[in-house]
């Protein structure tokens, strides 16, 4: 029996059209993508500019209470740095084989502290080679130059000095003095334990530090019948005994929490030596100068208790190398002397004192901060009175009602005013904005990283993209990390979204009019 004619037809058209309902289904699925591209002007992504968040200059700024850095001031101009080896990750590597004690300096050259340490670090690099005590060298690397070598080395701020001995590194703490330098290195390269025999060496011992344990035994060696420890201090408080087990980790936990003073004047020479204390929860009082005693006796003696467990540290408010930046970075305002809690570099909460600065009220304070009973303070302006533009403003108040809202996908921008990298980006992510008005299930968003904090919120540097999906507001956010243009930006946030949206574009009249009214040029209706 013959097949019908059309049956070959039939046979092709059937071939056919899964390929053409791909078709169909491929240009439903781009249609939004292909609009935002044709429609978006994106600045290309290897904009000449260089606006990409790596390597930018200005991104950590907020987060150094002591960064005073200028844009326009060569590190290391005028310094006589002959003494200083330059190293890269070329030759790394064989410049800690060939030495067995080497000081490193992982800087940057925009950063204002590795700016201010470099005559003293090449000043101890000259005194180090004329006094030829010890084979040391001391370098540098360009951290921006060479990342992944500062990456490996666990370098997360600028200056971090790594001390080698035979290849294995120790971070340097001290003051960034060049005596405070050559005095570590001198104590590291010395003998750990120096015998005192004589009363003329116990004499140099007690003049020469500022802070010394002696231990008074019967010999170097063997078992201990409760041999004495004790630290002293040149402060107020001389002596400290200590009575715990004779072991190496607990005597190291004793001097580690008593060799600073009970009440510590912060400086920026002894700001390391603070924050990179093992006791990381602190205990400051802002005081202008001319308050300062009347506060601190009280201070000092709410102190006593939590020897060992708190560092309580005095800020004066009116000094302007120390006083002005770290009251900035604690959002602290005007000259009225407070006290506040904080938790340390790693989260960074803090709490203020309310009540009046009594004895009674600075010891139940400081005894529920170790106790985590007081509810953090995180800075904020003031809720905005209308928030309907295309970029919906966030504020410290209203994060948790805007972003971590569960029933909207909410894209948010924190940024600094004063960020280069920010202005550039403002007219793109506001263009983007536009492009996504009116999704009802989409939320795109900026908050002043410099006025507003939530713990929900931490910048990593200027401009930080977050994406919080709906329904999924208990994750940590996702960081955007791709090309800062509008096609970058939406396919972001096409691929991450939670709740499925399609453009509402203008109709095609519209779009029209208002292209020619932007560029001036007749495009076709992308309709």
């Amino acid at each position: 029996m013959a097949l019908p004619r059309s049956l070959p037809l039939l046979f092709l058209l059937l071939l056919a059209t899964p390929l053409l309902l791909a078709s169909v289904a491929a240009s439903a699925r781009d249609e939004d993508l292909d609009y935002i591209i044709d429609s978006a002007d994106d600045i290309p992504a290897n904009d000449p500019e260089g606006w990409l968040r790596e390597g930018s200059s200005s991104d950590d700024e907020d987060e150094d209470p002591f960064d005073q850095d200028s844009e326009d001031e060569d590190y290391g101009a005028e310094i006589d740095e002959t003494h200083v080896v330059l190293l890269a990750a070329a030759n790394f590597s064989s410049f800690l084989t060939a030495r067995r004690h080497a000081m490193v300096e992982f800087y940057a050259p925009w950063c204002g502290h590795c700016r201010a340490l470099a005559p003293d670090y090449a000043a101890a690099a000259a005194a180090h080679l004329a006094a030829q005590q010890h084979d040391v060298a001391l370098a540098k690397v360009d951290a921006t130059e060479d990342a992944e070598l500062a990456e490996k080395y666990g370098v997360q701020g600028f200056p971090t000095l790594l001390f080698f001995i035979d290849g294995v590194h120790k971070e340097y703490s001290g003051e960034r003095t060049k005596d405070a330098i050559l005095a570590w290195i001198t104590k590291k390269l010395g003998p750990a334990v120096q015998n005192v025999t004589t009363a003329d060496e116990a004499e140099r011992v007690l003049t020469g530090e500022e802070t010394a344990v002696l231990a008074f035994l019967h010999s170097l060696s063997g078992a201990h019948k409760r041999p004495s420890v004790v630290l002293l201090k040149k402060e107020e408080e001389k002596l400290t005994v200590y009575d715990g087990d004779f072991r190496a980790s607990a005597i190291s936990e004793f001097v580690s929490a008593n060799k600073l003073p009970l009440i510590t004047t912060l400086t920026q020479e002894n700001a390391p030596a603070i924050f990179d204390s093992p006791i990381k929860k602190q205990i400051l009082l802002f005081a202008v100068a001319s308050e300062a005693s009347k506060f601190l006796p009280i201070f000092k003696e709410a102190a006593k208790p939590f020897k060992g467990k708190l560092l309580f540290v005095f800020v004066e408010r009116d000094n302007e190398e120390v006083g002005e930046p770290v009251a900035n970075y604690f959002g602290i305002t005007g000259q009225e002397t407070t006290i506040l809690a904080y938790t340390g570099n790693e989260d960074a909460k803090k709490f203020f004192l309310s009540g009046e600065m009594l004895l009674d009220n600075i010891k139940e304070f400081a005894q529920d901060f170790l106790e985590d009973k007081l509810t953090p303070f995180y800075k904020s302006d003031p809720v905005p009175e209308s928030n309907d533009e295309d970029v919906k403003i966030v504020v410290g108040k209203n994060l948790d009602q805007v972003v971590l809202d569960e029933s909207k996908d909410v894209l948010l921008e924190i940024y600094a005013p004063w960020c280069g990298h920010c202005q550039t980006l403002e007219p793109t992510y506001n263009k983007l904005a536009k492009h996504l008005h009116g999704i009802d299930s989409l939320v795109i968003a900026k908050m002043d990283g410099t006025n507003n904090e939530h713990p929900r919120a931490k910048p990593d540097g200027f401009p930080t993209i977050l994406f919080y999906p709906a329904g999924k507001k208990s994750f940590e956010p996702i960081t955007f990390e791709g090309d800062r243009t509008v096609v970058g930006m939406y396919k972001f946030i096409k691929k991450h979204a939670s709740i499925p949206f399609k453009l509402k574009r203008l109709d095609s009249s519209a779009a029209q009019t208002e292209s020619s009214e932007n560029s001036g040029s007749n495009l076709k209706d992308e309709l």
